[in-house]
């Protein structure tokens, strides 16, 4: 046999097997089983918010580019409506993002509420149906991002947020969380006495997701469920086996729910009971590294302490701006982020810039299984082309 002879059947099995990356059928021909699976070999790539950097938060324009730029998971905040339809926003109140102010039909909406301890003024979400609520226009949060988008993109669903996700062209996975739960229960009522918790689970189920971390029905449809609040997280833990993830604020903030401080909910104690019930830990990430003068402290032992305990670390949240920047990354996200993955050995990243994030893996992580694969193939191709170039 000739070189001549095996070139086109050697260069057939470089194209199908060779990529790390599968081929796929135009969009309108996808199915679950062409879909790339998501990567598990490296710390999770998660939207804050959607490309929140880019694009205003939590609007389906700010999803589809955090998938487009390589995003594992898209997060969300999950509140409900006067007429109690779970929406994706992230304030209980509509005044700092959205163009509340310019709707003169609503001037008489402004109230006062207790939320969290605080009474606070706005104009708030459960005041409003989802009809008024799509009425509106979202706007970027902070003023040195771009602007070019406020006033395009309406808020959207949770419902509308999970077709994005099963909508791309590989498997995305979702992050919501239960926002606000204890406020959100006071204020919107469903029938038959059911809870927001209960409204939550049940819009997963109805789009399938289900299962525990990494089994095969998770790796189909990935979520987290997520929440500051612990009784929500014990609460839907009975009704769903989707895997949870236990979010930590500031030193100085209570949780919502049980009134417990920071030095409680991050005890050794408190993890060995929270372990039952979720598989993470989502800290602020100037707690699990305190901060004085814009410079990172001795980092404390929570990652290490969680790890023991077979618990996931997610901190959040990380932004390119030199605002947020602390001084020993020399105003460069690369360097923040290989301090976090490679140091402190996160587990996952929430980003309001999938983008940059993503970038940063594809050029550091060592081989993925399938690329190592791979590497082993092209060896083999070229051990082949070797011995019959000398026939």
């Amino acid at each position: 046999m000739h070189l001549a002879d095996v070139v086109p059947f050697i260069f057939l099995l470089l194209l199908l097997g060779c990529s790390a990356r599968p081929l796929y059928p135009l969009p309108s021909r996808r199915n679950d089983k062409s879909k790339q699976p998501i990567q598990t070999f490296r710390p999770f790539n998660i939207a804050h918010r959607g490309s929140n950097g880019e694009i205003p938060e939590e609007t389906a324009a700010a999803y589809r580019r955090a998938i487009e730029e390589g995003a594992d998971f898209i997060e969300t905040d999950i509140l409900a409506s006067k007429d109690g339809v779970l929406i994706c926003f992230h304030d209980v109140t509509l005044d700092d993002i959205t163009d509340i102010a310019e709707h003169k039909e609503f001037a008489s909406r402004e109230r006062t509420y207790e939320v969290q301890g605080v009474n606070v003024t706005g104009y708030f979400v459960v005041d409003f149906t989802l009809q008024e609520l799509k009425s509106l226009r979202v706007k970027q949060r902070y003023p040195f991002r771009d602007q070019q988008y406020n006033g395009k993109f309406s808020i959207i669903t949770f419902e509308e947020f999970i077709s994005i996700a099963l909508d791309a062209p590989r498997v995305v996975g979702i992050y919501p969380e239960m926002k606000n739960p204890v406020f959100i229960n006071q204020r919107v009522k469903w029938s038959g006495g059911k809870r927001f918790e209960d409204k939550f689970v049940e819009t997963l189920k109805k789009y399938g997701y289900k299962g525990s971390y990494l089994s095969k029905q998770w790796l189909k449809q990935p979520a987290f469920i997520q929440s500051f609040a612990p009784t929500s997280l014990v609460y839907v833990s009975n009704q769903t086996d989707l895997p949870k993830i236990f979010l930590i604020d500031d030193v100085t903030m209570p949780t919502q729910d049980t009134n417990q401080s920071y030095w409680e909910i991050t005890s050794d104690s408190y993890l060995d009971f929270i372990k039952d019930y979720v598989v993470g830990i989502g800290p602020w990430k100037d707690t699990v590294i305190p901060v004085a003068n814009n410079y990172l402290q001795t980092p404390t032992d929570l990652v290490a302490r969680a790890h023991a305990r077979d618990l996931q670390v997610h901190p959040y949240t990380y932004r390119n701006e030199n605002q947020f920047l602390h001084f020993n990354f020399s105003e460069d996200p690369y360097n923040e982020y290989n301090y976090w993955i490679n140091k402190v050995e996160v587990d996952g990243l929430f980003t309001d810039f999938t983008g940059s994030l993503h970038n940063f893996q594809e050029w550091t992580s060592p081989l993925s299984p399938d690329d190592e694969d791979a590497s082993k193939l092209l060896k083999k191709i070229a051990l082949m082309i070797s011995e019959f170039s000398k026939t």
